[in-house]
């Protein structure tokens, strides 16, 4: 059975091999192993093959055992024919049939010139012309007379002999080829190849040629020649076609179709021009350019008249090719209108050659605003090293009617290219040039009502522009921390969320921290307010424009000298003598960045130093003051006696060159001798400020609060040991809601909360408390308002149960939410102590009530994402704005702080319809953004304040990070999301009374660094303001204002004590100019008499006021005691109506400190120097160092 089952195999195996032979065409070769296929089939039972492939087997011998393991199989593409073979190598095969194309051209453009070449040859004049051999005669005599027209002149012309023999040649080429094609294009229908244009015409022109090898005579019969110009455009546009594929590149359908008009125009004349010179020859005899002249000037509608056409025929020729044109010259404008109106919405193309001569950016969003746009361009231009950028946009959307006019702005129209298309296609980051461009910024659409599926989008386009260019870098901004981890591969990740809500943590316990970190991603000249005639404005507009710089300390005239010093040293004395706040630094072999290592790390020749500047050092120019006034026989002076207040004299453009003046430091032994002030006479002295050592001394640092905290909790425990809050825990939260969270070490209970416990408002058998009052408090609540419990809310309680905040200082929180949280978020929570939940809305009273907003100190109002979006775009924060208004009415003493979709919105937070100080500051906030200015918004008050925030206020640190790569490590340590070993973190310290001794921000500084290694890096100051409100001023009499008068003086006498920077704002302020104005008024009415009918409208209207104010204080108090909470703790008068707050950061060294500032401070991270003695922490006085707010916190029980 072995020989058939072989024989088997063999005859199947050819059997086969026949089969492929007949249905495929190529050569190729494949050997199969059918080894194992035999020995898988030993077994089986094969039945004997028919007698003639036995005989067969017979006849071959034993060749067919020699390759038994083996059989060589060929696989064919294409049929193995002559005609497949000649169809492959004329039309398939794209190389081939370029060249065939390209010959074929060039046949059609010889016939062409041959042409010409004949009629330049042929003269009719001639006496022995004789065009036609058949008549033999010559009736050119006869066509003076325009009544005849003489026909032989029109069908005969004179060809000479190389001439013809050479149309001839090309004549017999062209119509074999037309001919081979034609059968190899042949698919069933005859007739439809025959009566083909391109055939007809290929027939007209070659076929005459062939007859007149044969028949003599015929060589002079006139042949339309001219009309291969049509073949020749035919050709062309397939010839380009067939390039495109062969190279594998295409160009746009615009400069096909400009292509095929200029062709178009071009065989139209010059048919014309052939067509009309020959047919005159029987008329005017016009020459070849006489013809071509007429066709240009009939073309364009010009029409002279000097040259026309003198006998029908030409005239019915140039009557047919005007309606030929009439035809299809308009179906081609059409067509290219067309591309042309898509190609500006597409918006092309991005210039191959400028993306390899010039450096370019790619911005990819889901829908480009106007806000967006601007605020990418104004901070991305900021710099002067990206002033030669392309910016290249890519975005799905037709391009906005804001958006086009603002491109078309010469600023812009030159530096910014739009283009419609998606990054998920290679073709159109082929068109953005993505592999060639410098970055790539992806930007998710935050206005979207599903922000997950907004994310997933950014993710794709992340993923594609990954793959497209893999050595292009990433800039992603993503909503969702949950996301997060799908674009961890890119080289910067902004998620907005974990930034929004530690931003808005922080602004609880440091007061306006989202307002300094707005200005220290903006980029600033610094110049903003400084025609203002207020003084504030100027000082808070002069320290906006500090930002954050890096540069190597071997690099470095700052930071040089203090090689081999400590950190603490370095700080001081750069601030001392440069007016520069040194805040962090990196090693060189350590790629992370530390914020305030302490005094115990030594400064290296190769660290990275990051200092808060007005501009970075390469831009300084230093001018020794000193010096200079030596030089000049003038007396010494301090550093800052200019009138500036800063130690920079002039800033050129946004990053101009910056004047310094130095002074040189004092020793160190003088620092220390400080002049204490007496009080009453009495001479008594208070400890005097130590210097800062170059080197770090355990003993005489001392370390932080938080590091006795857990044993002045122990010895310091009260009467209410059972209370919660007690007994706490330090660790790293167990759960974390998504992944790539960093893990902080926290504050934490020492067992799990039950779910029904973190419920505020009701009991359940563990405890039966169902509202705050009920659970004793000795902190101010924090509470924030949210739509759901997403998990970037974790990020908001994480920096205040962090474990440098103080046990004694943890206020509790409160998460009012519109729907209650899933298991998975309180799984995440119930680890921390005191963080409650409660079901509710900021628009219903009761709700507010029961979560205890009568005994909160703050308010965190976040943004909703079913409102963000709205129809009209501005409208989205409506709601927030109308209920947080509210909620200002009912609790003036709570402080609110808001997040707004759109930050134009926040001119509206704690509206006064009438306030005029408000539209003084309108007119400066026009003022400024007619200027340029990127901060234009700075000087609105709730936004100095830190009362309102927007999350688009970030975008920039997006965006700096290009120049700046730094920025996000930064801020993400500033705002505690990430905790690096040895790096500070930021803390607040409030000026008391007793703290005035110090006098100044320098020795503060100086303070600060010799006793507990802390860095201050600015200040929030809050001023007593009278704000003018025409409401305010009808309800007070001539009395009132009197009293107004003495509360301005006295005010004044207070506001001599402020330093140097503020000591004139009772001055030239416009609103006490125009208070002062009113009080005149109002005391030249007052001298006349007031009719009684005056007297009764006063009354009324003084009435109706305090009656506003009691009606909302008792609808409070009525509420309260309808759901059984008690009214004691309502503040119905106590507000900050009468204050401005704003944000100095990095003032100068003499800027004096006034009650009550609260100082921006990086403290040194405590883990990295734990005291030996766990006493010394608590000699420590935390008088000086306590948070805002925790005087009151203390006192304070529910």
């Amino acid at each position: 059975m072995s020989p058939p089952r072989r024989s088997s195999s063999s005859h199947g195996d050819r059997t086969s091999t026949e089969t492929l032979q007949r249905n495929n065409s190529s050569n190729s070769g494949v050997i199969l192993d059918i080894s194992a296929l035999k020995m898988a089939e030993v077994d089986t039972e094969v039945p004997p093959l028919p007698p003639r492939y036995r005989f067969r087997d017979l006849l071959l011998g034993d060749q067919t055992f020699q390759n038994d393991d083996r059989v060589q199989v060929e696989f064919y593409v294409n049929e193995n024919t002559f005609k497949e073979r000649l169809k492959l190598f004329f039309i398939k095969n794209q190389r081939s049939s370029l060249r065939i194309r390209l010959f074929n051209f060039s046949l059609k453009i010889l016939t062409c010139a041959l042409y010409i070449l004949r009629v330049s040859l042929d003269d009719p004049e001639e006496p022995n012309y004789k065009p036609c051999a058949i008549c033999g005669n010559n009736s050119w005599s006869n066509a003076t007379d325009s009544s005849k027209i003489n026909w032989e002149l029109i069908f005969w012309v004179h060809r000479r002999v190389p001439v013809w023999a050479i149309q001839v040649s090309v004549a017999l080429i062209s119509f074999l080829e037309t001919m081979l094609i034609t059968y190899l294009s042949y698919k069933g229908n005859i007739w439809e190849q025959i009566f083909q244009i391109s055939f007809i015409l290929e027939m007209i022109n070659t076929v005459p040629f062939i007859i007149t090898i044969f028949w003599a005579p015929l060589r002079n019969i006139f042949v339309p020649v001219f009309l291969n110009c049509w073949l020749a455009k035919g050709a062309l546009e397939n010839m380009i076609n067939d390039f495109h594929r062969a190279i594998q590149r295409t160009h746009s359908a615009m400069f096909n179709q400009v292509f095929i008009l200029i062709c178009t125009l071009l065989c139209l004349v010059f048919t014309g021009a052939c067509g009309i010179q020959h047919l005159e020859r029987a008329g005017k005899h016009l020459t070849l350019f006489d013809s071509f002249y007429f066709c240009i000037v009939t073309f364009s509608t010009v029409g002279y008249g000097d040259v026309t056409p003198q006998i029908w025929p030409s005239q019915l020729l140039v009557v047919i090719l005007i309606c030929v044109a009439l035809v299809v010259l308009p179906l081609q404008f059409e067509e290219l209108a067309y591309l042309w109106m898509e190609s500006q919405k597409l918006g092309g193309n991005y210039s191959r050659h400028r993306a390899q001569t010039e450096k370019h950016v790619v911005l990819c969003v889901s829908s480009l605003k106007i806000d967006l746009l601007m605020d990418f361009l104004n901070e991305f231009y900021a710099h002067p090293r990206l002033q030669d950028y392309y910016v290249v946009i890519l975005c799905p959307t037709e391009i906005d009617i804001q958006v086009r006019r603002i491109l078309q702005i010469p600023l812009w129209s030159q530096r910014v290219i739009y283009l419609q298309g998606s990054a998920l296609k290679d073709q159109d980051l082929m068109r953005a040039k993505m592999d060639d461009a410098e970055a790539c910024f992806i930007l998710s659409s935050r206005n979207e009502v599903d922000r997950t599926a907004a994310d997933h989008q950014t993710i794709l386009r992340a993923w594609a522009a990954k793959d497209f260019a893999p050595n292009c870098p990433l800039y992603v901004q993503i909503l969702k921390p949950e996301n997060k981890f799908h674009v961890k591969f890119a080289d910067h990740v902004v998620c907005e969320e974990e930034f929004k809500y530690a931003m808005l943590a922080l602004n609880c316990v440091c007061p306006a921290t989202s307002t300094l970190v707005t200005l220290l991603v903006h980029t600033s000249r610094g110049q903003e307010g400084q025609l203002s005639p207020e003084q504030w404005q100027r000082t808070y507009g002069r320290c906006s424009g500090n930002e954050v710089y890096h540069i190597r300390l071997c690099d470095s005239k700052f930071f040089g000298e203090y090689d081999g010093k400590s950190f603490t040293y370095a700080s001081f004395h750069a601030h001392k003598k440069y007016g520069v706040c040194l805040i962090g630094v990196k090693r060189e072999d350590n790629k992370s960045i530390m914020l305030n290592p302490g005094p115990r790390h030594i400064m290296a020749a190769a660290d990275t130093c990051y200092y808060i500047n007005i501009t970075k050092e390469e831009n300084s120019a230093f001018i020794f003051k000193q010096e200079e006034k030596h030089n000049k026989g003038l007396p010494v002076t301090g550093l800052y006696d200019a009138p500036s207040r800063l130690p920079v004299h002039s800033i050129i453009a946004s990053m101009g060159t910056v004047a310094i003046d130095l002074q040189n430091p004092d020793p160190p032994e003088e620092s220390s001798k400080l002049t204490l002030p007496t009080e009453n006479g009495a001479g008594s002295r208070r400890p005097s400020i130590a210097p800062v050592l170059e080197i770090a001394d355990s003993s005489a640092i001392l370390p932080c609060d938080l590091l006795s905290d857990q044993s002045e909790d122990e010895t310091n425990q009260s009467d209410e040991e059972g209370s919660v809050g007690s007994d706490f825990v330090k660790g790293y939260p167990p759960n974390s809601p998504y992944i790539g969270s960093s893990p902080t070490l926290c504050h934490l209970l020492p067992q799990k909360a039950p779910f029904c416990c973190l419920r505020l408002d009701k009991g359940c058998t563990h405890n039966s408390f169902e509202d705050a009052k009920a659970y004793g408090f000795k902190n101010k609540l924090i509470i924030v308002s949210a739509e759901t419990a997403g998990n970037g809310l974790y990020n908001f309680i994480v920096p205040l149960r962090a474990y440098y905040r103080p046990r004694k200082e943890l206020n509790p929180i409160v998460l009012l939410l519109d729907y209650p949280p899933d298991n998975h978020f309180l799984e995440a929570i119930c680890c921390f102590p005191m963080v409650y939940f409660m079901a509710g809305t900021i628009d219903n009273l009761d709700n507010l009530l029961q979560c205890g907003i009568i005994y909160a100190d703050n308010l965190v109002v976040v943004d909703k994402e079913s409102t963000m979006s709205a129809e009209e775009d501005y409208m989205a924060d409506a709601k927030t704005i109308v209920n947080v208004q509210t909620m200002f009415r009912l609790f003036p003493s709570l402080s609110i702080i808001t997040e707004l979709t759109h930050p134009s919105n926040m001119r509206f937070m704690q509206f006064r319809a009438k306030d005029c100080y408000s539209l003084a500051l309108s007119k400066l906030e026009k003022i400024e953004r007619d200027k340029g200015s990127n901060l234009a918004f700075m000087f609105r008050l709730p936004f100095a304040a830190g009362r309102v925030f927007s999350i688009s206020m970030l975008d920039t640190l997006l965006y700096q990070s290009f120049v700046k790569d730094y920025m996000i490590a930064i801020i993400r340590l500033l705002l505690g999301l990430d905790t690096t070993p040895g790096s500070g973190y930021l803390g607040a310290m409030k000026i008391t009374e007793e703290d005035l001794w110090i006098r100044t921000y320098g020795r503060l500084f100086q303070k600060l660094c010799s006793s507990s290694a802390e860095i201050p890096i600015g200040i929030y100051r809050t001023e007593s303001h009278m704000f003018s409100t025409s409401e305010s001023q009808v309800s007070i009499n001539v009395e009132q204002g009197a009293e107004h008068t003495e509360r301005r003086d006295t005010w004044k006498e207070k506001a001599s004590h402020r330093n140097s920077t503020t000591s004139d704002q009772s001055e030239h302020p416009l609103l006490r100019k125009k208070s002062m104005q009113w009080a005149r008024r109002l005391s030249r009415k007052s001298a006349k008499p007031s009719s009684r009918a005056e007297r009764i409208s006063q009354q009324r209207l003084n009435l109706y006021r305090r009656s506003e104010r009691q009606e909302l204080s008792e609808l409070v108090k009525n509420r309260m005691k309808h759901l059984g909470l008690p009214t004691v703790g309502y503040d119905e008068m106590n507000d900050h109506q009468n204050t401005l707050s704003y944000v100095l950061i990095n003032p100068p060294p003499d800027t004096m400190l006034e009650l009550n500032d609260i100082v921006y401070i990086i403290r040194s991270d405590p883990l990295a120097h734990m005291p030996e003695d766990s006493q010394v922490g608590q000699a420590r006085g935390t008088r000086n160092q306590q948070d805002f707010g925790t005087e009151t916190r203390d006192e304070t029980h529910l």
